[in-house]
């Protein structure tokens, strides 16, 4: 199989890892240092010895940062909506589109979007992740359907990769609930996106999708979006030494419990649900385009780069975006110059890759703030 041309962007300008000191961390905005100097004690506290999860301090953390659905338009004509996907397992999802008077004619391209917490924390519903899929919404020009799914380590692999498909099923058989009269999607522009966990979440989601046997899905994977995305393994990467205890949020032993609660008793980090760049990892031979954002100040750009080196080498289409001034989790926080250039970068790769030509520029009122 002849392999896909490997893409070139602005933002892979001059060295592809950039050599960071121990002795340097990253230059952060204060607003920006303090809420990710704030979430370490936090993981640390909620993360215990034993393996499990403290999920009482989690709930008050899961209350104070929570937001609910908006059904009324914002400032931007942006509007949210929550509905149940399975309720028996709390399986659900919220929807951002735009309410009718600033919606596209054109039927809108959808992105169904994991969040990341090393599959342990976090929500849909939480206002880190509620701000971003709202900018998603606005920059990319699409419908965002975010979804909440079980976590570790009270539901283990594969939970998070089952809840991702299933709630692909639900789609494919009920459309996008909650969408203002006249806001038309297209389904066979569907995209996958996630950060962090999220970002492993989409691989497997988007396998799985894949090698199922054809039916008359009206769900067609045009792509993934994946951010930063969580692989692994039992080797020790250079940037997971060279960062380690340098950057905020992700550290050796913060992943290390992350997998530890995901993966079975008793696996490896070389586990298929970890280490996807092993060269006999099975890849569906309709795997979508994917499109790899890389963070330069984040421990996992290793695993990241050899994921994109992976897919290129099964003859994939595969696109590398670095932001040499990166942590992780970076497009989380506005501040961040960075982050509008990656949601920019997300607009340009679903335009691209979206099924219908006349469909793929959206109107000039999605524009990115």
């Amino acid at each position: 199989m002849q392999q896909a041309p490997a893409k070139k962007t602005m933002e892979e300008t001059g060295s592809r890892s950039r050599e960071v000191s121990r002795a340097s961390p990253p230059a952060l905005p204060f607003a920006v240092r303090l809420q990710v100097t704030a979430f370490s004690p936090l993981i640390d506290t909620i993360n215990r010895r034993d393996g499990t999860v403290n999920r009482g301090l989690y709930s008050v953390a899961d209350r104070i940062l929570r937001v609910r659905a908006s059904p009324r338009p914002d400032s931007s004509g942006v509007r949210s909506v929550d509905f149940d996907v399975d309720a028996s397992r709390g399986l659900l999802a919220r929807v951002f589109s735009f309410s009718s008077p600033v919606a596209p004619q054109a039927p809108l391209p959808v992105v169904v979007y994991f969040h990341g917490g090393g599959f342990a924390m976090f929500s849909a519903r939480q206002c880190y992740f509620d701000r971003l899929c709202r900018r998603l919404c606005r920059g990319v020009g699409a419908v965002v359907v975010s979804v909440e799914y079980r976590l570790a380590p009270e539901h283990p692999y594969p939970a998070a990769y089952d809840d991702a498909v299933d709630a692909l099923r639900f789609i494919d058989a009920n459309g996008v609930p909650g969408l203002d009269e006249g806001v038309r999607v297209d389904l066979s522009s569907c995209f996958l996106a996630g950060e962090s966990a999220g970002g492993n979440i989409i691989h497997h989601a988007a396998n799985r999708w894949a090698a199922a046997a054809p039916t008359p899905n009206s769900v067609r994977l045009a792509g993934l979006l994946s951010v930063q995305p969580y692989f692994g393994g039992e080797e020790r990467t250079e940037s997971e030494l060279r960062l380690d205890g340098v950057v905020p949020i992700v550290t050796i032993r913060r992943a290390d419990f992350w997998w530890r609660a995901f993966l079975p008793e008793g696996a490896s980090r070389d586990h298929p649900a970890a280490h996807v760049t092993d060269e006999n990892a099975e890849l569906a031979e309709a795997f979508p385009p994917a499109m790899v954002l890389v963070g330069g100040f984040d421990p996992l750009q290793d695993w990241q780069r050899r994921y994109a080196d992976v897919l290129r080498r099964k003859g994939k289409s595969v696109e590398v975006v670095e932001f040499p001034d990166g942590i992780h989790a970076f497009y989380l926080f506005p501040d961040l110059p960075d982050t509008a250039r990656a949601i920019e970068r997300m607009r340009t790769f679903v335009q691209s890759n979206r099924t219908s030509p006349s469909a793929r520029e959206p109107s000039s009122g999605n524009e990115i703030d």
